[in-house]
């Protein structure tokens, strides 16, 4: 019953306040008409790229196929499409700075561009699409296009600067690391030219050598003392005290480098022993014939000369020695050195090649290129304003509006409207009138009823009618408005 009694309520509501809901949703319905044909046309343009790799790109890899090289083309695409640079050359390019805006106007014009500029992107089938939205329909494809044809040839000009850059810097340091490894080679033969004898002996021939050489040296030094003392005896008129005197100093010679056990020590006591015992007895011999004196001055001579051509052996054998550790050493660091800068030198040919075979693709235009498979064309309808769905919603919208006026009214008025909203008050109620009806009366708001409906009804039917012309691609209005303006 409550339910029911509502229902009626808004029925009886929507019955007294008709001509005012009428007005209102008519009203509201009509201002979304005009707002449909006052709003300015739209008109979107799109164009489509296609990244496309070449097969050379597959060739250089051995047959592989890499993603890394779409991802990379695609990377920051829409930052680089948008960009104030390419922006700027594409105005100039439509000639939109003409009358030599300012700077201020400039920037305006550059953000309202990009604003209306989008950019998506399908990486999985590499493509791109931009696409613009502005009330000119030939300026909006004028603008995508040029906006397109820049950006390829910036890409492509980019290309290019890259490879150019990377040919030179791996060229260069092709050059230095060469002429490093030059440098090396050279130490290398170098080092081998003055210590090649220490390089190619072994450690225990040499000792053996040296060895060897050390006994020879004594013996010919032992020899040396003994001629001396044989001169020394002959030229002398006590021999025996000069001989003496010759092996003291030899036995002081032999205490500096050998312990008394040593052989050649041992023999020289012995002989300074019987020296002595010779000098004890006052032995005497003159001096002996010049022949035998000439003989031991030959001889004399002859192991002198023997005794300093070993010691100089003696010595380079062990400089030869003491140097073959560290001529060995120095051989091992200069060999590891050359076989670093040798690979390091060998990378750097192969990245050359590859850098010069990259830098002629990017030349002619060989490796990943855009190709444009959708260019734009010039938009038949615009985008915005969308006439049918403005219309529709204000025709919900004037509906919905008629009623909350009425049921604003309807809750601003304190007036009493029944029996029981008295009696709620605490009012006792004697009686109740009821509304006295005049026929004419009624019969007059009857004729204004029908007016109402007839005129509401038309009008209302005239807005569906646009809005069936506009479903079916129809419109009069907009016709009738170029018409007036032409």
């Amino acid at each position: 019953m409550q339910n029911e009694f509502d229902y009626k309520k808004y029925l009886a509501l929507l019955n007294k306040h008709k001509r005012l809901f009428a007005v209102t949703a008519l009203a509201i319905m009509t201002g979304a008409v005009v707002v449909s044909y006052i709003l300015p046309k739209k008109y979107e343009v799109s164009s489509t790229l296609f990244v496309e790799k070449n097969v050379l790109n597959d060739l250089l890899r051995g047959g592989t196929t890499s993603k890394s090289d779409m991802e990379d083309a695609l990377k920051g695409l829409n930052y680089s499409i948008k960009s104030r640079s390419l922006f700027t050359k594409v105005i100039n390019d439509l000639d939109l700075n003409l009358n030599n805006k300012s700077d201020a106007q400039l920037e305006a014009l550059i953000i309202g561009l990009q604003s209306n500029t989008d950019c998506k992107l399908n990486k999985e089938e590499g493509l791109i699409t931009v696409s613009f939205t502005d009330k000119s329909p030939r300026f909006a494809r004028d603008f995508v296009n040029a906006l397109i044809r820049r950006y390829i040839e910036q890409n492509l000009s980019a290309k290019r600067e890259e490879s150019y850059g990377a040919t030179s810097f791996i060229t260069e340091q092709t050059a230095a690391v060469k002429e490093k490894l030059d440098k090396v080679e050279a130490e290398i033969g170098r080092l081998r030219t003055e210590k090649g004898a220490a390089l190619n002996a072994e450690p225990a021939t040499m000792q053996a050598d040296i060895s060897a050489g050390q006994q020879r040296l004594d013996e010919l030094t032992l020899r040396r003392s003994q001629l001396e003392a044989t001169r020394n005896q002959l030229r002398s008129n006590n021999p025996a005290r000069s001989r003496l005197a010759a092996l003291q100093r030899r036995l002081e010679e032999l205490r500096v480098e050998y312990t008394d056990n040593y052989p050649e020590v041992v023999k020289v006591k012995a002989d300074i022993e019987a020296a002595q015992n010779d000098l004890g007895r006052g032995t005497t011999v003159s001096v002996a014939d010049p022949q035998e004196l000439a003989r031991v001055e030959a001889d004399l001579s002859a192991v002198r000369t023997s005794e300093a051509s070993q010691r100089s052996t003696l010595a380079n054998s062990r400089g030869l020695m003491y140097a073959n550790p560290g001529a060995k050493t120095a051989l091992e660091k200069l060999e590891q050195e050359r076989n670093s800068q040798r690979t390091m030198y060998e990378q750097l040919m192969a990245r050359q090649g590859q850098a010069e075979v990259s830098k002629q693709m990017a030349v002619q235009d060989k490796a990943t290129t855009f190709r444009i498979v959708d260019p734009a064309v010039m938009p038949l309808a615009p985008v915005s304003p969308n006439r049918l769905k403005i219309i529709l919603m204000g025709i919900a919208a004037g509906i919905a509006g008629g009623f909350a006026l009425l049921l604003a009214i309807d809750y601003f008025d304190k007036s009493v409207k029944s029996v029981d909203a008295l009696k709620a008050l605490g009012v006792n109620v004697l009686a109740v009138i009821p509304k006295i009806s005049d026929p004419k009366a009624i019969e007059i708001e009857r004729r204004r009823d029908l007016r109402l409906y007839i005129a509401s009804g038309a009008y209302f039917s005239l807005i569906v009618a646009l809005l069936a012309l506009e479903v079916v691609g129809l419109s009069p209005v907009e016709r009738i408005i170029g018409m007036i303006s032409s």
